[in-house]
């Protein structure tokens, strides 16, 4: 019996026994009970109650690669390189990594849950199965590294883009790579992160691998496990997020529009969307890093991506995300 399994049995929402459940899947209670503590430890949120059996506390949608195309206008399909939907990685953009050559132009991989997520600076991500959405997407440029910056911040705008299709307000950026419910400054939880990892020539054929991770749904206990504030899409929209599928296809579909904006306009094209969702603009913020530690006031960013911060003096100090850790002052 695979975990994915017994998941999907599940996901209504509705109690199901122990009995029934294993008669379904054609094994014994006591393997029930083994996967169900398999998936509660894995942060799958499993409520029992006693002879009505088990049931999750709100319906969930497994993750469907037939909906999810079903979902995207044929033009969109056509251009994409592949479409997975897979229960277990280590992580999608290592999985893409692996590929390497093989992998077409807009390949795109998704997992029901991760084993090694990674966050910026090697943190890990939690990645709790059927809860929220983690995903990487492979797209080649030819004009080289050279022509990317600012590309993590343009992902960014692209990701609220599409929240704003699915009807979801209320997020915003914290740079370089942060996605943070915005309601006010002492309660921006975070809502997801974004992860570009670049390979090839500085100015020649090159390829990012952009991994995107979406909260959705958080329990209690995934609050505590984060170790940072943290919020969810559910939070954003009044208690029940979206269909974990539209907004599979929502991001899918805006990472190709945005992705080709990008590759003809660069980061510039998106500079104006960036300030309008830019969470540290006008903020007193301390920074640490490689120019030392210094405090200043958020200025947005410059036209290659760079935060910008005015400091005591009034002078504008320029700071690359590879440098530096923004803390709230």
């Amino acid at each position: 019996m695979q975990p994915a399994q017994l998941l999907a049995l599940l996901a209504a929402g509705e109690p199901l026994s122990g009995a029934g459940l294993a008669g379904q899947i054609g094994v014994t209670r006591a393997a029930i009970w083994k996967q169900i503590e398999a998936l509660r430890a894995r942060g799958v949120p499993i409520e029992a109650h006693g002879a009505s059996g088990y049931q999750l506390p709100w319906p969930l949608q497994m993750l469907d690669a037939k909906r999810i195309r079903a979902a995207l206008p044929a033009s969109l399909l056509r251009e994409l390189g592949a479409l997975e939907v897979h229960w277990e990685l280590d992580s999608t953009s290592s999985e893409l990594q692996r590929r390497g050559a093989a992998a077409a132009d807009l390949s795109v991989l998704l997992a029901e849950t991760q084993t090694a997520g990674r966050g910026r600076r090697g943190r890990t991500w939690l990645s709790p199965p059927g809860l929220n959405l983690y995903l990487s997407c492979l797209k080649r440029f030819d004009a080289g590294f050279a022509a990317l910056s600012g590309l993590s911040l343009a992902i960014g705008v692209i990701v609220l883009r599409a929240l704003e299709q699915l009807g979801v307000t209320g997020a915003g950026l914290k740079w370089p790579n942060d996605l943070l419910a915005a309601s006010s400054a002492s309660q921006r939880g975070k809502l997801g992160g974004i992860l570009v990892e670049l390979s090839g020539e500085y100015q020649g054929p090159c390829a990012a691998i952009i991994g995107i991770g979406l909260n959705l749904r958080l329990t209690p206990a995934l609050h505590a496990q984060a170790g940072q504030p943290a919020s969810d899409l559910a939070t954003l929209a009044g208690g029940m997020p979206p269909d974990r599928n539209r907004v599979a296809a929502a991001l899918i579909a805006a990472l190709a529009e945005g992705l080709r904006q990008f590759e003809r306009d660069g980061f510039a094209g998106f500079v104006a969307d960036y300030a309008r969702h830019d969470l540290l603009h006008g903020q007193p913020l301390q920074l640490s890093g490689a120019l030392g530690v210094f405090d200043g006031i958020g200025a947005g960013v410059d036209a290659r991506g760079a935060l910008q911060v005015r400091l005591a003096d009034g002078s504008l100090r320029r700071v690359d995300s590879a440098d530096v850790t923004v803390r709230r002052a």
